[in-house]
């Protein structure tokens, strides 16, 4: 576990291990996200939505078009 003082000023350290871990560097953002039980997850702005290029399958490999009725499964018509 790793830990860190708040200053006066409100800021802190982002501890070593997790500035590798989250492969954070200078200048970089950080997003915190606060859970209803009071926990609070901090991530790295550091990605690209380039980064998600092929991360999905090709779930339409024959690139048959879809009809906005087949998209609007469960909605009212």
């Amino acid at each position: 576990m790793s830990e860190s003082t708040v200053t006066s000023k409100g800021q802190i350290t982002i501890p070593v291990d997790i500035r590798v871990s989250l492969s954070l560097h200078a200048g970089e953002r950080v997003v915190f996200n606060t859970l209803e039980d009071g926990t609070v997850i901090m991530r790295a702005k550091n990605r690209s939505i380039l980064d998600l290029e092929g991360s999905l399958s090709d779930s339409n490999p024959t690139n048959t078009k879809v009809s906005i009725e087949d998209m609007s499964i469960g909605q009212e018509k």
